[in-house]
């Protein structure tokens, strides 16, 4: 028996096949009360609220990931591992880095560039390349396309610093065709492949990092409507 963890206080019972991980718990508290019937709080270690109940008959558990590559990675692999999931869908916000995406379009990321050392720990004789599980990205997109969002696939990238000392940090990835920058998907991706599980990553722009166009913390918790909604049926077709 490898639960309850240091971090979440649990059974495998608890969670759904299917976790839906915004960074913020207060977004986790968001979806389970405006979105899932007969919700009920599973874990609230560290406040890093998980709640678990029924999407369109679909048992579903959503819980915040925190903030950064190293708390993505011990939350994806705990619930991976130990409590039986099958499907992590990130659910963040992120920073366009392209003149094509504009504030509160959705970025389906269908792969995660770094400059993060995660994938050192796998010793691989080379560089990994994180990518999203195909069938989620297709029903993704597909209900993106169904609820008329404007949404891009393509690449981002994850970065350890949201303030950086190196203001021209991103401008070798958007010279790349890199979309946008937010701080979870490469730990995703890669804790998804060693554990040969799924993962997706769903960020709607918060802020346009070429511009500085850039929406509130409150609209980021509450607004994003489409991206959980996007998330919610792709998680009920699984």
């Amino acid at each position: 028996m490898n639960y309850p963890t240091p971090h979440i206080d649990a059974s495998p019972s608890d969670f759904a096949e299917t976790v839906l991980m915004p960074g913020d718990p207060l977004r986790s508290a968001f979806i389970a009360e405006n979105y899932l019937t007969d919700a009920v709080l599973v874990n609230n270690v560290r406040s890093i609220q998980g709640y678990t109940g029924f999407y369109k008959g679909k048992k579903i558990s959503v819980m915040a990931s925190g903030m950064g590559m190293p708390s993505m990675g011990i939350y994806s692999y705990e619930l991976f591992s130990f409590f039986g999931v099958e499907n992590i869908i990130r659910i963040g916000s992120c920073g366009a880095l392209s003149n094509d995406v504009k504030i509160r379009d959705i970025i389906l990321a269908m792969g995660a560039c770094t400059n993060s050392r995660f994938a050192s720990q796998y010793k691989i004789n080379g560089t990994f390349a994180p990518i999203c599980d195909y069938r989620l990205l297709c029903e993704a997109a597909k209900q993106c396309s169904r609820i008329g969002a404007n949404f891009h696939v393509g690449n981002v990238v994850s970065t350890d610093t949201f303030y950086s000392a190196d203001t021209s940090l991103n401008d070798g990835f958007a010279a790349m065709g890199v979309l946008g920058a937010e701080m979870e998907a490469a730990a995703l991706y890669m804790t998804a492949a060693y554990c040969k599980k799924h993962a997706l990553a769903i960020c709607t722009v918060s802020d346009h990092i070429l511009t500085g166009e850039a929406t509130s913390a409150a609209q980021r918790q509450t607004s994003f409507t489409q991206m959980m909604e996007v998330a919610l049926e792709t998680a009920a077709v699984l």
